[in-house]
């Protein structure tokens, strides 16, 4: 049996408000959507409920409100056998919030309301400085202040700790704070906010990822929806495909794919052979509706895994 990996996610919580529908109605106008699903996510969180789901010992720093919302995704962690002694509740503040527009098809158009996750400090990080010092990877992402994604990560630096950083929302950065990262994970769109390049097809994925690696970021997986991930460092670029799926819902893909490459890496895969296994993770959960809701535990996983590469 591989190790179990210790995965602390510096991040975001929210609650997700989904409503599927044919169609988005116009400015003035009321249509009826097909049918509506309320369910906890944030990048963050929904990281950390995949890397534990995956098999990694999971530890969550996070802010929530002074709402309904917030002891309920304290007991959500708890329920899921995630540590949530450094998720706290900030008073006079709502919990973030995401609502979810998903088409028929499939495609999600996602606006999210930060809430507490602004209130996650640099002295929170400090506050969880022991437990941090323990763990083989920190994962971050966009739904909380820069500041302490880049406090974050000069922590890590500083103690020897695998980092990760899936910048979403993309957003315009400042890529000295991130030279010391591990792993630079962006989708298509957020490549193209971060580099200013269009990512519209392979070429343009490669070509925007060796600007990311000449402006000093080490490694790049640039994740391409149907199209796989790209896997990029200063050795070389490889495409990796992603497996056939009926996908519903890509709502929470990219979260899947960062808490299962973690923990697969963790494990001591290859980074070849994690970033593999993260495509069909992420795939996976397309199949389902929701978020973590939709993430498949190890079992059904290692089922789908070792029957893909049997046939």
């Amino acid at each position: 049996m591989p190790k179990r990996p210790r995965i602390a996610v510096v991040g975001s919580a929210n609650v997700d408000l989904t409503t599927f529908t044919d169609l988005f109605p116009k400015p003035g106008e009321t249509i009826f959507g097909q049918k509506f699903d309320l369910g906890f996510g944030g990048k963050g969180a929904n990281q950390a409920v995949a890397a534990q789901l995956c098999g990694a010992e999971v530890f969550m720093v996070a802010r929530v409100g002074s709402d309904l919302f917030g002891p309920a995704t304290i007991e959500n962690f708890k329920k899921l056998g995630i540590d949530a002694t450094h998720v706290k509740q900030v008073a006079g503040v709502s919990s973030g919030v995401a609502p979810i527009f998903v088409e028929s098809g499939g495609q999600n158009r996602i606006l999210v309301v930060k809430g507490a996750n602004d209130e996650l400090k640099p002295s929170d990080v400090d506050a969880a400085a022991e437990m941090l010092k323990t763990v083989d990877c920190i994962v971050l992402q966009f739904e909380i202040p820069l500041e302490t994604v880049y406090y974050t990560i000069a922590f890590a630096r500083k103690h020897g700790i695998r980092c990760i950083l899936n910048p979403a929302p993309g957003q315009p950065i400042d890529v000295d704070g991130i030279k010391g990262l591990d792993y630079f994970v962006p989708n298509e769109s957020e490549a193209e906010t971060i580099s200013g390049m269009p990512v519209r097809n392979l070429d343009d994925a490669k070509a925007c990822a060796g600007k990311l690696l000449k402006d000093g970021i080490g490694r790049v997986i640039m994740t391409l929806g149907a199209n796989g991930s790209l896997l990029a460092s200063r050795d070389g670029m490889e495409h990796l495909p992603a497996f056939a799926l009926k996908s519903i819902d890509s709502t929470g893909a990219g979260d899947a794919f960062i808490g299962s490459f973690a923990l697969f890496l963790g494990e001591g895969l290859s980074e070849r052979e994690a970033v593999r296994r993260a495509n069909l993770y992420a795939g996976l959960s397309t199949t389902g509706v929701g978020t973590q809701k939709s993430f498949y535990d190890r079992a059904r996983f290692d089922a789908e895994w070792k029957a893909r590469n049997e046939s």
